[in-house]
């Protein structure tokens, strides 16, 4: 069996694991690769080409997903024997779309997190389920239960609950934005409103620009819908505006994502100056932009910027809130809020999509928000958040070797560090895991997942006396890893 070449020019855009399960495939399609031959091990091959392990794990799962190869523990990996593959005296074998391919490729590269019960979980953006007001969620739901008619349990407006789309419009107008009941969409989480928002203006083959890094389930919800990601680098004050600039006049890029406030994976917020330039080009290339706003009602300290579509005088943002990361996950409820025709494509892709959501669950959030117990939920919320914060920022500055550098956000979850030397923060998850500690790698929210030196750390779900000790334990795995003597592949890092 012939080694895979990363080399190759047919491959040259593509990821490196598709570049070697592609070779791979065709050796064994095309018989050269016979009928159980056995493949290389996957330190092996990682070590011949290169590159991390992972990548090759992640070539010979999508290998294994299409039912070329097949895995045994203590025995390696194998060429699949056609009778297998026909499916022959079993049910025959189906095949998938190529984009869910694609897909379950994709999810197949996440973090794998080894067992550690006992690990401080820095890695999630789950919010804390002691933090959660589930009494008070509960008197409203019960009262609403108590109160509803027939209508309440039939299918309801596709735009949602009108109550709830009454509420958030106030809450929004608070925020500068100028918008209405009318205006807005309701939805199943802000992850089903990323997928009307892709679909509202891109279709398979043209791109939309993303920050690099950026949040990694708008990845896959590009690669499910065959959209590209066109990646814009993320630098200390927010996405490179010249490279923005350049992909915008692209005709094939449609729209540009953005997370201006408490950025996912970073957590840095964009000034005010910068926002304005953004738009500016964005309504220069008639281009519409997506703004995630998920964490907007988690500010720590410092004064609020207004959002992207407080600033809005074109008409191009669609701005995306949640309740998901500030309440609980449990009420997948989020909010898109546009203009004109925009709004009219998103209610009929809504209603393709899943005719209208949960009307019990919206009108308890509604009767939640209009008693006050979410701004009262917040008013609790926030102070851990901050002390949780600040000893974390405060254990980065004592603990991690020097040079390292992070961000210190304004509010939301999550913190962003780039190590001081070349490794790629993946191979460092297994060794952290053993000294206690879970971290999320840079890796994951690179649009090409290539290999990076950044990794996202979170106070979502850690106790403020339990992040000391957890540093202290990553600080020790770094330092390992900068003692060792194995060569590093050339990393990605931010401009911070």
């Amino acid at each position: 069996m012939r080694l895979p070449d990363l080399g190759s020019p047919d491959d040259s855009d593509l990821p490196v694991y598709q570049q070697i399960a592609r070779q791979l495939r065709e050796q064994i399609e095309s018989g050269e690769a016979e009928e159980g031959a056995r493949l290389p091990t996957i330190r092996s091959l990682a070590g011949v080409l290169g590159v991390n392990r992972d990548t090759v794990s992640l070539a010979y799962e999508s290998l294994a997903s299409l039912g070329l190869v097949e895995s045994t523990v203590g025995r390696g990996t194998f060429v699949r024997r056609k009778a297998a593959l026909r499916g022959d005296g079993e049910t025959p074998a189906i095949a998938l779309g190529a984009q869910v391919e694609q897909l379950m490729h994709f999810d197949a590269g996440r973090p794998r997190y080894p067992a550690a019960p006992d690990a401080v979980s820095m890695n999630s953006l789950i919010p804390d389920p002691s933090l959660y007001p589930i009494r008070d969620f509960r008197r409203c739901l019960d009262e609403v239960l108590d109160g509803g008619g027939p209508e309440l349990f039939m299918y309801g407006d596709t735009q949602g609950h009108a109550g709830l789309r009454e509420t958030i419009a106030k809450r929004l107008v608070a925020a500068g934005i100028a918008t209405g009941a009318d205006d807005l969409v309701v939805c199943h989480g802000a992850s089903q409103g990323l997928a009307l928002a892709v679909r509202l203006f891109a279709s398979p083959g043209e791109s939309i620009a993303v920050e690099s890094p950026t949040y990694h389930n708008m990845l896959g919800t590009l690669l499910g819908f065959g959209v590209r990601a066109a990646a814009v680098d993320m630098r200390e004050d927010g996405p490179d505006l010249e490279a923005l600039d350049a992909l915008l006049a692209r005709p094939d890029v449609k729209a540009f994502y953005t997370i201006p406030t408490f950025h996912n994976p970073m957590g840095t917020t964009t000034a005010l100056a910068h926002r304005r330039k953004l738009l500016a080009i964005a309504a220069r290339h008639g281009k519409p932009v997506i703004e995630d706003a998920f964490e907007m009602d988690l500010r720590l300290r410092g004064r609020r910027v207004p959002p992207l579509a407080a600033l809005d005088d074109a008409g191009v943002v669609v701005h995306l809130s949640s309740f998901s990361k500030s309440l609980f996950p449990g009420v997948r409820t989020g909010a898109i809020a546009a203009r004109g025709r925009a709004v009219e494509g998103l209610i009929a892709l809504k209603h393709a999509s899943d005719l209208a959501d949960s009307l019990p669950l919206q009108a308890a959030l509604d009767a939640f928000v209009r008693a006050g117990l979410y701004d009262r939920h917040l008013m609790r919320l926030k102070p851990v958040l901050a002390e949780r914060l600040d000893v974390l920022l405060a254990a980065l500055a004592e603990h991690m070797p020097d040079g390292t550098r992070f961000t210190e956000p304004e509010g939301g979850y999550q913190v962003w560090v780039e190590l001081p030397f070349e490794v790629d923060t993946r191979d460092l998850l297994a060794d952290a895991a053993r000294e206690g500690v879970l971290f999320a790698p840079g890796s994951h929210f690179l649009p090409d997942r290539g290999p990076s030196r950044g990794l996202r750390l979170t106070i979502v779900q850690s106790e403020a006396r339990e992040i000391e000790p957890a540093i202290q334990a990553l600080a020790r795995v770094v330092e390992a890893a900068r003692s060792s003597d194995t060569p590093r592949p050339q990393t990605a890092g931010v401009h911070l």
